[in-house]
């Protein structure tokens, strides 16, 4: 039986007036909220809108991998992700140089999502032809689509510049936690709608088997029209529609100063030159090498065996939830003096798990029927090992970012964070290239005579020895059957997870390091330019 404590005299009118403050204070909130709900709702899709390019770039790996292209164009195809990995070389340039009749941001935020849709407007009365038909023996030309979604990224990103910008300006100061969420939403949302959903409606398979369709419901080139057609429109609308605060293009209200072109350069030539600046762009440069191998070829490898490409895109569905709200729980243990350490728990798990990734592709072919489909409990094998996986992507992830919020010099925070997270994306672009680029130079396989009800032919076919690079097209036109005798996927993922224990008895020490360094280190002493 429990009872209840008796208060002092006096203690329960004190609960009350609290109670009453704090039900004034979240009324007061709710207010604040709504009257910048508008603004919520125009950040939201505008991000939505970002990801779009995001999904469609993220689905074109895919695509290709059904082409047969050797996996050093895909690793030419990757570096079209590389503009959010440099956005910091013009991000000064997009803050700073504005057309004030126009306004601060949508000087740039209007003519990047015009030439966004005019790109895809353009694009889709090409792409069928750039990618090649899929019965036709004609290959893809991974050159020009690079370029052509390098551009498009590159828009993006300037987009995004903009976007994250003006968010600090056009909510309200009690609001301005609402810009990340939107961020993470939308971004999340649109890339959801060009990969997964492009994906799904794009498969003959899945629109016959689970749609009750006779065909596929949309196509390549019919997706990029209608959502270049869309953000003209909406880009039209925002321009006509939405005007920009003078006090906010003035730079006081998102609370950060307005340093000028040439400000900001010098203020991100101060932060570069730090000592333990230096330290930490060398640890975020490198601690992805040692998952490079597994994140950028499991899914491509799974794709190559014979997984339909629509169904890898659907299982993304059950880990949307994850990836919102794991973030959330894990955040709880990032506040106080060590928020890095998520990140020192999650890496040599994550590292230890792409054996489990590993292990997930080498007995894909053993789960395949003789008709090429794979069984229900196969899929859900998948999830279980991607969502496990998504677990630690997002303990490293979390851990991170809540250690950059808290060394990130408050005046300067926006530039300051641009410089950072453009690090943490570059380290895991380059990695992933390299291991795309040479995977096939490390797999070993061989020409072999084909066979006739198990017979060899009575004249052999005179064919090269092996299957490397060139030899195996000759191998193929002249009629051979390239056998791989050790895939170069294995042996990079082997080498690749030793440098990663080799990294964590360098990395984690000076993780600690730096995590232990007073927040004062980090400051930058800066003068506004006139």
């Amino acid at each position: 039986m429990t009872t209840r404590r008796k208060g002092r005299p006096g203690e329960d009118h004190d609960e009350t007036s609290r109670l009453m403050e704090e039900t004034e204070e979240g009324l007061e909130r709710k207010d604040v909220v709504a009257g910048d709900r508008g603004n919520i709702a125009l950040l939201l899709l505008l991000y939505v809108l970002q990801g779009i390019p995001l999904g469609l770039a993220g689905s074109i790996p895919m695509i290709l991998q059904n082409r047969h292209i050797s996996y050093k164009e895909q690793a030419t195809f990757s570096l079209s992700f590389w503009p959010f990995s440099i956005k910091l070389l013009w991000a000064p340039l997009v803050d700073s140089v504005y057309l004030e009749r126009m306004g601060r941001r949508k000087s740039w935020l209007i003519p990047a999502q015009y030439l966004i849709g005019g790109f895809m407007l353009l694009l889709s009365m090409h792409i069928n032809t750039l990618l090649g038909e899929e019965e036709s023996t004609e290959a893809p030309n991974v050159t020009i689509i690079t370029a052509v979604f390098f551009a498009l990224n590159f828009l993006a990103a300037t987009q995004d510049i903009a976007v994250d910008g003006w968010a600090l300006t056009i909510l309200s100061r009690e609001n301005i936690g609402w810009a990340s969420t939107c961020n993470s939403v939308g971004q999340t949302a649109g890339y959801f709608l060009g990969y997964v959903v492009f994906l799904a409606l794009e498969s003959r398979d899945f629109c016959v088997n689970y749609l009750g369709q006779a065909d596929s419901l949309v196509t390549l080139s019919g997706f990029m029209y209608f959502w270049g057609i869309v953000f003209c429109l909406t880009t039209t609308g925002v321009w006509l529609l939405k005007s920009e605060s003078k006090e906010n293009e003035n730079g006081t209200g998102g609370g950060e100063p307005d340093l000028g072109l040439v400000g900001t350069y010098r203020v991100l030539a101060t932060i570069l030159s730090k000592p333990v600046m230096k330290q930490l762009i060398l640890v975020l440069l490198t601690c992805k090498i040692g998952f490079a191998a597994t994140d950028s070829q499991t899914a491509l490898k799974l794709t190559e065996i014979g997984v339909p490409k629509d169904r890898l895109a659907l299982l993304s569905i059950p880990l949307t939830p994850v990836q919102v709200l794991l973030p959330l729980y894990i955040s709880r243990y990032t506040t106080g003096p060590r928020p890095i350490m998520p990140f020192i728990l999650g890496y040599p798990i994550r590292l230890l798990f792409g054996l489990a990734l590993v292990g997930l592709v080498w007995w894909t072919p053993s789960f395949r029927s003789d008709d090429g489909s794979f069984p229900l409990h196969y899929y859900a094998i998948i999830v279980i090992i991607y969502v496990i996986h998504q677990v630690f992507v997002n303990c490293m992830f979390v851990g991170v970012m809540a250690f950059f919020a808290r060394i990130s010099d408050s005046s300067i925070g926006g530039t300051y964070m641009t410089l950072l997270n453009t690090f943490t994306n570059l380290g895991g672009n380059w990695p992933s290239w390299v291991a795309l680029r040479y995977v096939s130079e490390l797999t070993w396989s061989t020409c072999v005579q084909p066979t006739v009800m198990g017979e060899a032919p009575e004249e052999p076919l005179q064919l090269p020895s092996s299957c490397y690079s060139a030899e195996r097209q000759m191998c193929e036109s002249g009629g051979g059957i390239c056998h791989t005798l050790l895939d170069g996927y294995y042996v990079e993922s082997a080498l690749l997870l030793l440098v990663g224990l080799v990294w964590a008895w360098w990395g984690i020490p000076t993780i600690r390091r730096l995590q232990d360094q007073p927040v004062s280190v980090w400051a930058v002493t800066h003068q506004r330019t006139q």
